[in-house]
Formats: structure tokens, sequence, C-alpha cells
């Protein structure tokens, strides 16, 4: 393994914090890998990692030797890319993580764009609510919906999603259909339990300018976005969501808007990816691609 590969070796042991999965990724075995960070070690003289039974750290040499690795492969990468651009298009494999509902009604139906404008990108799409860790999990790139806490990653805006507060027709001819605040007094909505914290979050309501928190019981309980909405058409309660999820019931009738006049702020909806100085083609184009298709608000 030469220098360069020794130093990728290197950059996927401390993001992924283990010899066994960075001698996976890569093709490798274990041993070799072990032996290759040794030469590595030995080369520079300076030991770069603090082995346990249990995890894998950097030292504080290590720590600057893999911030200086992180830029010169993407330096390098960065160049490959722009040169062999000058008879091809962006190329490789690029790995995204989407929110389930935004993936299954919005991205993938517009993937075929996207393959036909840059045939020579391979992607991998993971689908689901929970929280990537971009760096240890080899992700590129992920969508993320609601206000971004502090984060070392780039974040690009998207759009702006308009949220809605629902319930199904079956439901509300049950119960009624709210026009104030206070005739919730007896409804139930379905309680959206946040796969980060596992505690469910409250509906609210934009009253004067601000958020308001609304406690309200249910019945049931789920921590993934297409669940909630399949709870609401089965008439177990109100929801929140963002419109996009739901247009389709909402123009069916299947579901209605209750409390517009309470309408929430929309959501801010980002692009997330690892802080490198430089992009490699294929994320730019990815990334491009996502800021045309979601111009405006859904």
């Amino acid at each position: 393994m030469d220098r360069f590969d020794a130093m990728r070796l290197y950059a996927r042991v401390v993001e992924l914090g283990s010899f066994t999965q960075a001698a996976e990724q890569l093709a490798i075995s274990r041993a070799s890998a072990s032996t290759i960070i040794r030469q590595l070690e030995a080369r520079l003289g300076v030991r770069l990692l603090q082995r346990t039974t249990r995890q894998v750290s950097t030292t504080l040499d290590g720590q600057s030797y893999y911030q200086h690795c992180r830029d010169i492969l993407a330096q390098i990468e960065e160049t490959e890319s722009a040169l062999s651009q000058v008879a091809h298009q962006p190329h490789g494999r690029l790995r995204v993580d989407l929110p389930a509902s935004l993936g299954r009604l919005v991205v993938m139906p517009a993937l075929p764009d996207f393959h036909q404008r840059f045939p020579d990108i391979v992607l991998e799409i993971g689908i689901g609510d929970r929280m990537v860790d971009l760096v240890r999990e080899g992700v590129d790139c992920v969508v993320r919906i609601g206000v971004l806490e502090d984060s070392s990653l780039v974040a690009r805006p998207l759009a702006t999603l308009e949220q809605v507060t629902c319930a199904s027709a079956e439901y509300l001819n049950l119960h009624g259909v709210p026009t104030e605040l206070a005739e919730l007094e007896g409804h139930r909505c379905v309680a959206y339990q946040s796969p980060t914290t596992g505690r469910p979050d409250p509906l609210a309501f934009r009253v004067a300018d601000k958020e308001v928190p609304w406690d309200m019981p249910a019945n049931v309980a789920v921590n993934h976005g297409e669940a909630y909405v399949a709870a609401c058409e089965a008439g177990f309660g109100i929801i929140q969501v963002p419109r996009y999820h739901v247009e389709r019931q909402l123009q069916a009738g299947s579901l209605v808007e209750i409390l517009p006049q309470y309408r929430l702020t929309p959501l801010p909806m980002a692009v997330l990816y690892p802080h490198h100085r430089h992009l490699s083609p294929r994320l730019r184009v990815f990334i491009d691609w996502l800021v045309e298709l979601f111009s405006g608000e859904l």
C-alpha cells in the first residue's frame, strides 16, 4: 500500500474508530490494516493512535495528522476528478441519506432526471428518520428538515416547508372540527416520538408570533414519519407535518387541514456535508441538483 493509500486507511480508522470497520471498507484484512498503521507511525516517528480493547482514539499528533490527511486526500480527489472531467462527466459512488417521506414522495420520483444528466454517478441512498453520523458512516451528504443544531458540518439551504395541522375526515366527523384552540379539548393526537431523544414531540401553534406547545392525549405513538401519517389516516387523531407529506390526501379529502390561522412557521430544509475545502464533482452536482429540485416552497 502506497503512502496515499496508507493516509486513506488512517483517516478511515480515525473516522470509524475501528480497525476492523476501516479494513472492511477498504477490502483489506484487519491484520494488514494494523501493520500498515504501525509502519506509518514508524516512518513518521510519532504515535498516532491510542489503542484499547474497546476503542481507538487519536493522540494529539494523530489528530493533527488526521486533519492534514483529510485535506490532502480531498485535494487529490478534486484534482483527479477535475482532470478526468476533460473527457468525462462526474462519476463514482455517492452515499446520500434522506428523510423517509421526503425520499419516497419527492426525491425518488425525480431521480431519473439526475441519472439522465449524470449517468456515471452511482447513488447509494439511505432512507430513514434517524440521525446519521456522516463521517463515521462514510455518508457524503444528508438532507435534514428543521432548525439545525450547532454542527461541524456545512449546511446549504434547500427550501422552506409549509407545515399543516390535520386529521382524517372520518375522525373529524366523529369528534367535530375545531376552529379555535380552546375547542381542542376532548380531541386526541398521534404522538410522534423523536428518533433522537425517544420523547414525544408536542403539537404547537403559532399565537401572537410565538409558537406555543400544546399537550394532547394520544392513543398511538410512533417514531417514523410514514407511520405518523398512516395513524392519522386511520383515525387516531391530529398530526402536524410538512404539507408535501400529506398533499395527496388533502387534495383527495381523506385528510383535512384544521386551525390554519395558527399555522406554524415554515420549516427550513438543508443539505449537510462534511467540512472539506474541496467538494468532489459528483457531490457538487448532486447538491446543485437538490437545490434546483427544491427551489421555492413545497
